[in-house]
C-alpha cells in the first residue's frame, strides 16, 4: 500500500528557503520555516502569510443524512449546519475522554472534515463503522489539501482578487473557490485566520498565486507559536488519553468557538461532560507557561511539570514566540495556584495568569443540590 499523501513530504518543500520540520515532529512533511521563523510570526500577526498545512488528513461525507447522522455520534450541534457553515467537533469515548478533534465544513451537499495526519485513518475507520443504516458515506479525500492564510492583510483587494472572491466569510463561514475547493474562516490561531481546502494537484498554483499577491511564506513554527499563544490545544500533543473536553477548553457551541454543545441530544461520553459542567470541576486544565529563556535547552512535549519536586502535570507544545519568548502549553492540576514556581522538565516555568480559566460561576446542578439541602 502506498503512503497517504498527508504523510508524504509536501511538494511545496521545494519552495525557496523552505526548511522541513524535524523528522520526529508531527509536521515533518511540511515547511518548518523559511529562514526567519520569528519574522514569519510577526508577518502572520500583522501582515499576510500563507502556511503549508497539506499534511492534514482530509475526508468527505456524502449522503442526505450526513449531518443528522454526524450529530448523533459527536459532541457538536451540527444537525442544522447551513450550507457554507463550519464547526469544530469531538469524538469521545464512553467515559467522556477525547479520542478525536476535527474541523468540518458543509458545502454543496458534501461535509468535508480535516484533522491531524496521525488521527485521520482512525477517525475515518470510526465513522465508517458507525454508519449502520444511515444515508451517509464517509471516505478519504487524499486529493484535497489544506493551506492557511493568516493576518489582517489577507483582506486587501490584491489577495481577494487572487482568491477569486469578493469578500471573506465570517468566522466558521465558507465560500467555494474557483477551480474547486473552498475557503473557510477560523477563530484561531489568530484574529485573521483562513483555511483553504483545495485540490492537491493545485497546491503549487495556489501557493504561487497567493505569494505573488503579497502573502509571505510562513512555516509550521509560525502557526504553532500563534496557536500556543492563543491557548488552543492540538490533539495528541496537548492532550493525553485521559483528557476530557473541559480540561482542553473545548466546551461551547459554534457561536462560542467550542467543540462541545451543552444543549444537544445524547452522544457517547455526554454523561461525563454534563456531570463536570453541572456538578464538578475538571481535575486538570490547559494553561500557558512562560519558560526561562536563559536556559541552555528547551523542555520537550511530555516532560513533567513539577512543583517543589512533586508532579503536577505535563508539557504539551513547546515553541519560541516572537514576543513572548519560549512558551508552552501544559495540562496541570486545577488546584495549583497561579503563582506557583514550576519546573518544566529541568527549566523554570511560570503560569500565565490570563490563561487560567475562571471557575467563579455557580453551576446549575450544584445550585440545585444546595437548594435541596437548604443552603
Amino acid at each position: 500500500m502506498s503512503e497517504s499523501p498527508s504523510l508524504t513530504p509536501s511538494p511545496l518543500l521545494s519552495a525557496p528557503g523552505a526548511v522541513a520540520g524535524p523528522d520526529d515532529s508531527l509536521d515533518a512533511g511540511v515547511a518548518w520555516h523559511y529562514g526567519d521563523p520569528l519574522r514569519e510570526q510577526r508577518t502572520a500577526e500583522n501582515g499576510a502569510a500563507v502556511v503549508d498545512r497539506s499534511n492534514r488528513f482530509v475526508l468527505s461525507i456524502g449522503g442526505p443524512e450526513r449531518l443528522t447522522w454526524l450529530h448523533t455520534i459527536s459532541s457538536q450541534h451540527v444537525a442544522q449546519l447551513p450550507d457554507g457553515g463550519s464547526a469544530e467537533n469531538l469524538s469521545l469515548d464512553l467515559h467522556g475522554r477525547i479520542e478525536e478533534h476535527f474541523v468540518l465544513t458543509d458545502l454543496d451537499g458534501v461535509t468535508w472534515i480535516d484533522t491531524e495526519p496521525s488521527h485521520g485513518p482512525g477517525l475515518l475507520a470510526f465513522l465508517q463503522k458507525m454508519v449502520f443504516w444511515a444515508k451517509a458515506e464517509p471516505a478519504a479525500a487524499p486529493d484535497m489539501a489544506v493551506l492557511s492564510l493568516l493576518g489582517p492583510d489577507v483582506r486587501r483587494p490584491k489577495l481577494l482578487a487572487a482568491l477569486g472572491i469578493a469578500s471573506l466569510p465570517p468566522v466558521y463561514g465558507a465560500v467555494a473557490l474557483p477551480g474547486g475547493g473552498f475557503l473557510r474562516s477560523m477563530p484561531w490561531p489568530g484574529e485573521h485566520a483562513f483555511d483553504l481546502i483545495v485540490p492537491r494537484d493545485q497546491l503549487a498554483r495556489w501557493w504561487g498565486e497567493l505569494t505573488a499577491a503579497g502573502a509571505a511564506p510562513a512555516g509550521s513554527w509560525a502557526f504553532e507559536a500563534l496557536r500556543v499563544a492563543a491557548v488552543r490545544p492540538r490533539i495528541g500533543v496537548d492532550t493525553d488519553e485521559r483528557t476530557i473536553p473541559h480540561e482542553a477548553r473545548w466546551i461551547g457551541g459554534i457561536a462560542e468557538h467550542g467543540a462541545v454543545h451543552l444543549d444537544k441530544g445524547c452522544y457517547r461520553g455526554q454523561e461525563t461532560v454534563a456531570r463536570v459542567h453541572n456538578l464538578g470541576k475538571p481535575p486538570r486544565h490547559l494553561v500557558l507557561l512562560h519558560l526561562d529563556g536563559s536556559a541552555d535547552t528547551r523542555p520537550e512535549p511530555g516532560d513533567p511539570v513539577t512543583a517543589d519536586g512533586r508532579p503536577v502535570g505535563h508539557l504539551g507544545t513547546v515553541v519560541d514566540h516572537h514576543e513572548l519568548g519560549p512558551i508552552a502549553l501544559a495540562l496541570i492540576k486545577r488546584t495549583v495556584p497561579v503563582d506557583t514556581a514550576l519546573l518544566a522538565g529541568s527549566v523554570a516555568a511560570s503560569i500565565d495568569a490570563d490563561s487560567v480559566p475562571s471557575y467563579d460561576g455557580v453551576q446549575a446542578g450544584r445550585a440545585a443540590v444546595d437548594r435541596l439541602r437548604g443552603r
